[in-house]
C-alpha cells in the first residue's frame, strides 16, 4: 500500500502521523522514558473496520504506533474478496470492525478468518457492532464532530468541514461509513486510553489515505518459502513483547536502519513491492549517489546522526494526552514551607505524632511533616512564591508545547524524509559490503534476466558460491522444467531467482552482475510446505491449496516458482498432476506465466509426458562422476538428467553400504522391467531358520504317545516347512 497526502501540501513516504493539538505538558522529565518508548513501540497494534456491498470494498484503520487513521477510497473487489485479504494480510489487524447485517460472502469470509487458528502472529478478534453505528449520517456527523489534534482551535466550524473535506473523501460511501464505524470502537473500546480519565479521548493525529496500486502479489507462503522475513523465538521471552526476532532472512541482512522509523518503512517497502518505475528509479538514484566513493564519507555522518532521531509520533501522543507523573501533581498540591522528620517505629498512632511546639500536617512516605514557627515566617514573608513559579515554569511549558503541536505536520513530515534517507543508507551499506548492482526495468518486456546471480543469503554461508545466470521472456522458454540430482543446487537456483526479482521490486541493488526486470505483477511459490495440525490439512493437501493459487491467479506477467510438487502422493499420481498443471500453461501459449519448475519426475520427459515447443525449455544441473563419487558442480546448463543419483545423497547421509548396494539393484530392475528376485545371503539365512524350526519340532515328538498322529503332524507341520525351505 502506498501512503498519499493526509494534510494539503504533504506527501507521507511512511504511516507516521499528521499533526498534533496541544495538551498540558509535564513540568519534570520522567525518568526511564527510553524504555518506556520500546515497550509501547513493541506494543503497537492496528484496528481495522470493512464494508462490503454491491461488490465495492470501503477500509478504514487506526494504528496505534502512531496514532492515525488511514483510509482506502472505496475499491472493487470480487466475491472471494481477494482485496481484502490481501490488506490483512499487509498490516496484521489486532480487530477486524464490521456490521453486524452483512453479505453473505463477507459472513463466509470472515467465518474462514476466524478459524484460522495458525495466523501469524494472531488471529483477530471479530467484533460486530449493530447496522445503525455505520449509517451514512450518522458516521458523518461524527467525523464532523471528531476532537482532532492537527486541527487548529481557531477554525470555525465551517472551516473545519471544509479542512476535513480536503482529507477525507465523503463522496466514498463505504469508505465514510467504515471511518464512522472505526470512530465508535474506538470510543466503546477506548483504545491507547483505557487507564485515562474518561474525558480523554483517544489520540488521532492525523488521517492519511492508502491505495493498492502497483502493487506486486505476493502471499505470506512466498514471503516465508523465500526467507524474506523469518522469526525465530526470542531466547528471552522478556526481551521482546512479541517473543520474537528476525532470523537470518532477505530483510535480516539488508536491515541496517539506525532510528525504529526507517526500520518500520523498510518492513513496509517489503511487504510493498511495486511496480511504480518512477519511486524505483528514485530509490536506486539515491542508492547510486550514496555509492560513489566521494560520498562514502558523508553517507556513514549521515547514517549515523540519524540513530539520534527519536520517537516523535510517541512524543505528540503524550502531549496530546497530558502525561504527567503523579508525583509532581502531589507536590503543587502540598511545596509552603514545611519540617519534614522520619517516622519512628514508636509513632504507630495519629496521637504519636504530636510534638510540642510543631503542628502535625501530613505523613507522606514514612516521612512526618509539620510546621514550625520559622516555617511560619517564611510563609509570611516569601508566601506560596515557589508555586508561582512552578507555575510560570508550567505555563512556558505548555506554551512551549502548543507551539510544537502546531507545527507538528513539519516535524513528522521531517521524520518521513529522515526514514526514507535511513532506508535507502541502509541498502546503500548492504550494496557496497555485499557487491550487489543496480537492476534495470524494462516494463514492455515480459518476464527477467539475470546474469550471474547470486543467493543473497546462501553466499553468505557457504565458503563458496557458484552464480547462474536466468531468462526468461518473450515467447520462448516461458516454462522451464530443471531437473538434476539431490542436492545439486535446484531448490537454491528457484530462490535465487525470486529473490532477486523481489530486491529489485522494492528499489533496492541486487546480488547479480547485471538483471533486468520485465513487468512483474505477481510471485507465486510452491517451494516447502507449511504443515500446521490446526489447519487439518494433510502436507500434499497444503501443496495443491498452493498449486492452485498459482493456476487460478497468474498472469502472463506472473513468476511462478515450484519445487518437487507431486511427490506427496504416490508416484504415478503426483506425475500425472504436476504434467497436468504444466500442460494447462503451455496451453496458454502468450499467456503463459513465466515458470520455474524443480523436479526429480525423470519420466516427466522420459515419457514425452509434455507437448514438445518454443515455451517449454529443459534445464540441468551440471555434475561429473568420477568413480565412485559424484561432483557438483552447481550450475545450470540446458540438457536433462539422466538419474537423480539418490544413492549418492543417501551415502552422504550415512547410510550402510549394503543397502545402498541393494537399493541400487533394485532401481536398475524396476527401470528395466525385470523381476525383482531376492538377496541371496538373506535367502540361505532365511532357509537355515526355517531348517532349525522343522528339526527343534521333531525333536518334541512324543513317539510313545498313543494319540499321536504323524500323517496330520507331516501335513501341517513338515510339507509346509519343507516348501519354505525349497
Amino acid at each position: 500500500m502506498a501512503s498519499i497526502g493526509a494534510i494539503p501540501g504533504r506527501t507521507p513516504q511512511s504511516p507516521g502521523p499528521g499533526a498534533a493539538s496541544a495538551g498540558f505538558p509535564s513540568p519534570a522529565p520522567v525518568p526511564g522514558r527510553g524504555e518506556a518508548e520500546e515497550n509501547e513501540q513493541e506494543l503497537a497494534e492496528t484496528h481495522l473496520c470493512v464494508l462490503w456491498a454491491s461488490g465495492y470494498l470501503g477500509i478504514a484503520y487506526y494504528d496505534t504506533s502512531d496514532s492515525t487513521i488511514h483510509f482506502m477510497p472505496d475499491a472493487p473487489d470480487q466475491e472471494s474478496l481477494r482485496l481484502l485479504q490481501r490488506v490483512l494480510d499487509e498490516i496484521n489487524p489486532r480487530s477486524i470492525v464490521t456490521s453486524a447485517k452483512q453479505d453473505e460472502n463477507m459472513t463466509r469470509f470472515l467465518g474462514k478468518l476466524a478459524s484460522q487458528e495458525h495466523r501469524e502472529p494472531k488471529r483477530p478478534e471479530i467484533v460486530f457492532l449493530p447496522s445503525v453505528d455505520f449509517g451514512l449520517e450518522i458516521s458523518k456527523q461524527r467525523l464532523l464532530s471528531g476532537n482532532y489534534a492537527f486541527i487548529p482551535d481557531s477554525m470555525t466550524a465551517t472551516e473545519k468541514i471544509l479542512f476535513l473535506s480536503s482529507i477525507i473523501p465523503f463522496d466514498s460511501i463505504l469508505t465514510v461509513r467504515a471511518l464512522g464505524g472505526l470512530l465508535k470502537f474506538l470510543g466503546r473500546r477506548r483504545i491507547g486510553v483505557e487507564l485515562e480519565d474518561y474525558n480523554v479521548s483517544v489520540p488521532i493525529l492525523g488521517f492519511k489515505k492508502f491505495v493498492l496500486t502497483h502493487l506486486v502479489s505476493i502471499d505470506q507462503d512466498t514471503y516465508s518459502v523465500l526467507q524474506i522475513f523469518k522469526s525465530e523465538s526470542h531466547p528471552s521471552v522478556y526481551k521482546v513483547a512479541s517473543g520474537l526476532k528476525e532470523g537470518l532472512s532477505l530483510f535480516g541482512i539488508l536491515n541496517r536502519c539506525r532510528c525504529k522509523w526507517g526500520e518500520k518503512l523498510l518492513r513496509l517497502w517489503f511487504t510493498r513491492p511495486t511496480q511504480d518505475l518512477g519511486e524505483l528509479n528514485s530509490r536506486l538514484d539515491v542508492i547510486q549517489f550514496f555509492l560513489l566513493p566521494q560520498n562514502l564519507d558523508m553517507a556513514q555522518m549521515l547514517h549515523r546522526l540519524l540513530g539520534h532521531i527519536k520517537n516523535v509520533p510517541l512524543i505528540l501522543k503524550r502531549m496530546k494526552l497530558s502525561h504527567t507523573k503523579a508525583s509532581d501533581w502531589q507536590v503543587l498540591y502540598k511545596i509552603g514551607f514545611l519540617l519534614s522528620i522520619p517516622r519512628l517505629p514508636s509513632m504507630a498512632e495519629a496521637s504519636d505524632f504530636e510534638i510540642e511546639g510543631l503542628d502535625f500536617m501530613f505523613l507522606s512516605e514514612e516521612k512526618l511533616h509539620y510546621r514550625s514557627a520559622r516555617t511560619k515566617e517564611l510563609d509570611a514573608l516569601l508566601g506560596d512564591l515557589h508555586c508561582d513559579i512552578r507555575d510560570q515554569e508550567t505555563l512556558l511549558m505548555y506554551q512551549l508545547q502548543c507551539q510544537v503541536l502546531a507545527r507538528a505536520a513539519v516535524l513528522t513530515r521531517v521524520l518521513d524524509l529522515a526514514s526514507r534517507l535511513d532506508v535507502l543508507l541502509a541498502l546503500a551499506s548492504a550494496a557496497r559490503d555485499y557487491g550487489y548492482s543496480r537492476p534495470r526495468y524494462s516494463p514492455q518486456v515480459l518476464g527477467v534476466r539475470i546474469q550471474n546471480g547470486r543467493h543473497p543469503l546462501m553466499e553468505l554461508c557457504a565458503r563458496t558460491f557458484v552464480p547462474n545466470s536466468a531468462e526468461c521472456g518473450g515467447d520462448r522458454g516461458r516454462v522451464k522444467v530443471i531437473t538434476g540430482p539431490n542436492s545439486s543446487g535446484k531448490s537454491i537456483y528457484l530462490k535465487q531467482v525470486g529473490l532477486i526479482t523481489f530486491m529489485a521490486l522494492v528499489g533496492s541493488f541486487v546480488p547479480a552482475e547485471e538483471a533486468e526486470i520485465g513487468a512483474v505483477d505477481a510471485i507465486f511459490t510452491r517451494i516447502h510446505s507449511c504443515e500446521s495440525i490446526s489447519l487439518g490439512l494433510s502436507t500434499f493437501m497444503i501443496d495443491l491449496n498452493q498449486v492452485a493459487k498459482a493456476v487460478n491467479n497468474a498472469t502472463k506477467q506472473s513468476l511462478v516458482l515450484i519445487d518437487e510438487f507431486g511427490k506427496g502422493t504416490n508416484t504415478v499420481d503426483g506425475l500425472a498432476l504436476l504434467a497436468a498443471v504444466l500442460r494447462h500453461w503451455l496451453a496458454l501459449g502468450p499467456a503463459c506465466p513465466h515458470i520455474f519448475v524443480a523436479t526429480n519426475f525423470l519420466s516427466l520427459v522420459q515419457l514425452q509426458l509434455l507437448p514438445q515447443g518454443p515455451l517449454l525449455q529443459y534445464l540441468t544441473m551440471e555434475t561429473c562422476e568420477d568413480g565412485d563419487e559424484l561432483v557438483f558442480f552447481y550450475q545450470v546448463c540446458e540438457g536433462i538428467a539422466k538419474s537423480s543419483h539418490a544413492s549418492h545423497t543417501a551415502a552422504q547421509a550415512g547410510l550402510p553400504d549394503q543397502l545402498l548396494t541393494r537399493g541400487k539393484e533394485v532401481s536398475d530392475l524396476i527401470r528395466s522391467g525385470k523381476p525383482i528376485k531376492p538377496v541371496k545371503e538373506l535367502l540361505k539365512e532365511k532357509q537355515m531358520e526355517n531348517c532349525q524350526t522343522l528339526v527343534d519340532k521333531f525333536l518334541k515328538l512324543d513317539l510313545e504317545d498313543p494319540s499321536l498322529d504323524l500323517d496330520l503332524f507331516m501335513s501341517q507341520e513338515v510339507l509346509p516347512a519343507a516348501t519354505a525351505i525349497l
